[in-house]
Order: structure tokens, then sequence, then C-alpha cells
């Protein structure tokens, strides 16, 4: 199978998204916007941020049936299509919660999960595509469950991982798919953060952490013990891609210990050694290895400067991959799913100014077929160009970001809004984004901030950020800020900042203690309070627990700290326009404590605008809660920079 591309810690880590792009400097004459001689006029918000028609499409087993879900009354369900005939059925006609994910697990078989309100355990379902009749196989209000393996085992039988037993840690099972039944197959004796299984099923990769510390376990058998192969700093990165051959014995892994950067190697699983490097460079980082399940071989990897590229690693795979690019240039290309023997794809595409589309692609006919937009309501001639840039800090550490610039000629002294990312760990990267091509459409140039401690930059400038939440992290932000004044592309007293989650709490922070560079902050679900954050991590992550205590303090030992830099203990230093969003039932900020901190802001006169969301878990709530949220942001940062 192709294991999940993932850090080993991005498990742990919350609102992290896949890494996407990285860095590269730029000078002023890159500072251009959207396509020279295009007039745009405002684009109505609920373009930019309305639900996909189609979505999630998969390819069956036998390659002979394509699936996807569709938007029906504001409910995904879902879809198969005869590739052959084009033949289209609907499969379920869900009412009141639609479905969430699925996946295929034979030619004929599909399973699912619906929508769940907030907090509740996972409700899975199987349904034949000829049937048309689901049958409930998990619906444990507080239990989650997680396919681990898509294969079914003798054709019955159905590797998951659940939280069942104890809500603190995942066992493995043998789901009974004819009967809903689960066996334990593997118990987790506390510390196992990842359980990773091959193509046909077999448990015989895991992965266990003490919170700072991550060891790699293998197995041969499923009936032999499972014994330590290499140990590791949660600050490596090691993450298994696939095994390299039929032996099973080595496997093909994402790594950067001993390095800064990440590489492709090959690990003996008898030894934990390196046998070889398949890709490195001292200047790129590796973020995905293409895995052939049919070939067990790795043919290219994803490495990041500013924008993904892709190495070849063997002639074949260049030349089959390259028809690929040959018929969908000058795009972004990713494989989203294919069928067993590695004939028939599901493609998507997007570049910075196009949501992008999904693609069929038979490789024996070299056929492609279009199968939807992601967002039609997007013209890319309309869109702005990302473009990035790099900037030196205050202590000499060399910052990478995006400026996107809005239409028009001029160029010079522009609104800004400037956007940090979420986190702990993340980063921008570059591609379509809904929310920046929203802003610069208003007339916004929009500057994003890779700071210190942002993923894909190396280790060193990772855990340079560690612990700097309102500090050196802060700094990075307002010397970008700064560097874009003295550039003479914003205008000093139009600049607003805004951002989501730690993105919020970053954004606070910069208009509490820099409140001559701002003119008004927005928060979205904003971090106000980093003693709370850290009490309401879940307990199925408590494996991680003193890991963020070294990423984002700890609340013992970092007491003065962490109340120096948590927003909703200094109300005082505000005295400029702020913009509040809060998720009432959001599982990881406080709305109470956000609650408290606007009380006390409009107290003291500061002008506030508090809006209260309950987007839910349900698509409609959810859409409907964009659309309100971005109105909201729009008349904020219209009223406060275009003064």
């Amino acid at each position: 199978m192709q294991f999940p591309v993932m850090l080993i810690f991005v498990a742990y880590l919350p609102g992290m998204r896949v890494l996407k792009n990285l860095f590269l400097l730029v000078c002023l004459s890159l500072f251009f916007a959207c396509k020279p001689g295009v007039k745009t006029g405002e684009i109505a918000v609920n373009d930019f941020f309305k639900s996909q028609d189609r979505a999630l499409y998969k390819v069956s087993p036998d390659g002979r049936t394509l699936s996807y879900l569709k938007l029906q009354d504001n409910l995904q369900n879902l879809f198969v299509e005869d590739i052959a005939s084009g033949k289209v059925t609907q499969v379920t006609s869900l009412e009141g919660r639609g479905v969430r994910f699925y996946l295929w697990v034979s030619k004929n078989e599909l399973i699912f999960y619906r929508d769940q309100p907030l907090h509740s355990g996972a409700e899975m379902y199987i349904v034949n595509k000829n049937e048309g009749k689901p049958r409930k196989l998990s619906g444990d209000p507080k239990a989650k469950i997680r396919v681990l393996e898509d294969q079914l085992i003798d054709n019955k039988f159905l590797l998951v991982a659940s939280n069942k037993r104890d809500s603190t840690v995942f066992d493995v099972y043998k789901l009974n798919i004819t009967n809903g039944s689960l066996a334990l197959a593997a118990k987790n004796p506390g510390n196992i953060a990842h359980w990773i299984a091959d193509s046909d099923g077999r448990l015989k990769l895991a992965i266990a952490s003490d919170g700072v510390n991550e060891t790699l376990l293998f197995r041969e058998s499923e009936n032999a013990p499972f014994k330590p192969v290499i140990k590791s700093s949660f600050k490596n990165t090691l993450v298994p891609i696939g095994f390299a051959g039929k032996k099973g014995l080595t496997i093909y892994a994402i790594s950067n210990i001993n390095r800064d950067k990440n590489a492709l190697i090959e690990l003996d699983m008898t030894t934990g050694k390196e046998k070889r490097v398949l890709f490195y460079s001292d200047t790129l980082n590796v973020v995905e290895g293409q895995y052939s399940m049919a070939k067990a071989q790795v043919e290219y990897v994803v490495a990041e400067t500013w924008k993904r590229q892709k190495h070849y690693l063997n002639a074949e795979a260049k030349a089959f991959y390259g028809k690929l690019d040959e018929l969908l240039p000058k795009t972004e290309l990713k494989i989203m799913a294919r069928d067993k023997n590695e004939n028939v794809f599901v493609l998507r595409t997007f570049t910075d100014r196009n949501p992008g589309s999904y693609y069929l692609y038979t490789a024996d006919q070299h056929k492609l077929k279009k199968l939807a937009d992601i967002n039609s309501s997007i013209r890319e001639e309309e869109m702005c160009e990302m473009k990035p840039v790099s900037f030196v800090a205050r202590d000499g550490l060399k910052v990478n970001g995006y400026l996107t610039l809005p239409q028009g000629s001029r160029k010079e002294k522009l609104p800004v809004v400037v956007l940090p990312h979420n986190g702990p760990r993340s980063r921008n990267g570059w591609g379509y984004d809904a929310e920046v091509q929203f802003l610069a459409n208003r007339g916004y140039a929009v500057f994003q901030i890779n700071y210190r401690g942002s993923d894909g930059y190396g280790k060193q400038f990772m855990t340079a950020g560690f612990k700097e939440w309102g500090k050196k992290i802060r700094e990075d932000v307002i010397d970008g800020v700064n560097w874009l004044v003295a550039k003479k592309v914003a205008d000093k007293k139009r600049i607003a900042i805004y951002g989501t989650g730690f993105g919020g709490f970053i954004a606070l922070n910069c208009m509490a203690d820099n409140p001559e560079l701002f003119v008004a902050a927005a928060s979205n679900s904003g971090v106000v309070n980093l003693f709370s954050y850290l009490k309401s991590i879940p307990p199925f992550w408590k494996t991680s627990l003193q890991m963020y205590y070294e990423i984002v303090g700890n609340p013992v030992t970092d007491v003065d700290y962490m109340r120096a830099v948590s927003p909703v203990f200094h109300s005082d230093r505000f005295n400029k326009p702020l913009f509040i969003a809060q998720n009432a039932k959001d599982p990881r900020v406080s709305p109470g404590e956000t609650i408290q901190l606007v009380k006390e802001l409009k107290k003291r006169n500061i002008p506030v605008t508090y809006l209260e969301k309950d987007e839910g878990s349900f698509l409609e709530k959810k859409e409907e809660g964009r659309k309100r949220f971005y109105a909201a942001l729009e008349q904020f940062l219209k009223e406060n920079l275009k003064k």
C-alpha cells in the first residue's frame, strides 16, 4: 500500500494542512498583480466560498467504476458511474445528514461516513453499488473509527483503528463487514500514535511516542512481536511511504534524520540503517513520494522551493507521467485516486489563479476526460498572481512568504492585509487560495509570511520558532510589514492583520504590541489563552503533550511567558478596531474566554465587531457560516482600510 504521506508529528497537531509550497527571494520587479489589461469588477462573496457541486472522485479497484459525492439540497450523496457506458447510479439518498467521506473496499462495495455533530463518534456504513441499500457497521456515539487498509481480508474483514476500548488510545480491530462485529487485532500499550498495514492488510509497522521522541516499530509477520527499529526526536521527520520490493524488509521513507532538509531514503527495517538515499538536495525539501503499489517502488518525489517540483527516479516513470504533463501543461497536477492496476487515474489540477479541475485519465488509451471544475464561478483571468518574496529579519534570519497584488496599474502604497497562517506548525504555499483571492479582489495587497517555526524550511528554521509565538514570530511579521513599507508597496496608514487559529493569536499579538503599524486586526477562532489551548488537547493526543509543551510552552515552567503573550490577559494593550469571530462550540478555543476579552475591550470603548459562528459539522451550516463570516470581514476591512 501507499502509506499516508505525513510527518509523524502532523497527526498530533490540529488545524494543520498538508504541506503545499515553499520559498524564494524576489526583487521589486516581481511585484505585479493580475493579468495585464484585464479589468475585474467585484466578485460576489458567495462565488469565492461556495461548496463544490461534485467532490471526492475515486475509482473502483477494478478500474471500471468512477465514484463521487454530489451536492443535493446542501447534502452530499454518493454516486457511481460506469466508465465504459457512462451510466450514472445514485447509491445513497440520505436525509438530514449527508456523506462526509467514503472509500472503496472491493470492486462493488464502498464504506462511507455520515456527517456528525461536533464531539460525536464516527458513524460508518457499507453499501453495494449495485444494490444501493446502506447497512450500518459502526455507530458508537463516543468512539472514533478509521480504516487502516482499504483492502478486504478474506473478502470479509477490514482493518480499522478505534478508541472504543480506551478514549485515549487507538487499538487495531478486524471489522467484519457482514455483521459489523469488531475483533481486537492489536492492543495499544498506551504509546502507539500510528498503526500502519501493508497492502495485504497485515499490520507490520507502528509508531510509538512518549511526547518528545518517536520510535518506529516493525514486525515481519503478524505472529511476531513489534521490535524498535529507529528512535528519533519529534523535531525530525520520518515518514514511511511504502515497502521496497516484495520481501517487505525495506521501506521507502521521507527523512531528515542527520540532515536539515527532507530526503527520500531506503530504510532497512532489520537494522534501522539507511540503505541508500534516492533523492536529496540541501536547498529542496521532499514533501511527497509517489509510490506505485503494483511495482512496489517510488517513481518520483515532489520537492519544494516556492513551488512544487517533480523529480523522477527512473526513465519509465518519467515517460509515463511526462505524458500527463503534456496533456495538462502549465498547471500543478496531483493524483487523487487510481485503480489497482494503475491504469485509470483521477487527477486534480490547480494554479495560483485557478482552483482547478478534476480529470479522468485512462493510461492504456492515453485518454483524458474532464470531470468537473472545482469552482466554475471563478475565472482565471480575473484572479491575481501569487509571487514569492523574502526579507531578512532583525536577527539576520531569512524569512520567506508570498505577495498577491490586486488588479490595477497602481503598484505602490496599497492597502494591505497581512495574513499569518495557522499553526502550531503549518505554512503558506503556492496555489489557489479562495481567501487570498477574495481579499485581492477587494483591492488589498495580501502578504503571507512563513515566519520561523513554519514547516518546509528545514529543522533549524522550524525549531527557531519554539516558544516564540508572542516574541520572535511576532517580530518576523513586524519586520516583514516594515520591509513591505520600505519597498513602497504598502501604504503605512492602511495596513490590517487577520488570521485564523494561531494566525488569529499572532494577529492579536501584533496589534497589541505594535498599534502604530496596524489600523485594524481581525481574528477568526483565534487562540486567546495558551493555557486553555493546551488543556483542550483531546485525550487521544495525550502522547504528544510534551511536544506541545516544547513548541507552544509549558504551563508549569513557562507561566510568565504564556501569560505575557495570551491576549485574554491584556485587553488594556488594545486601542484600535478589532474584528473577532468565534465558533460557540469550538473544542480548542474557549468561547467564554473570547467573549470575556470582547467585554473587557468594550468596557474600554475599543471598537469591536464580534461575530458568533455556529457552523456545526454539516455542509449547509458550513457554507452559510462562510458566507456570513466573509461578508462581515469584508465590511470591517472596508470601514478601516478604505478611509
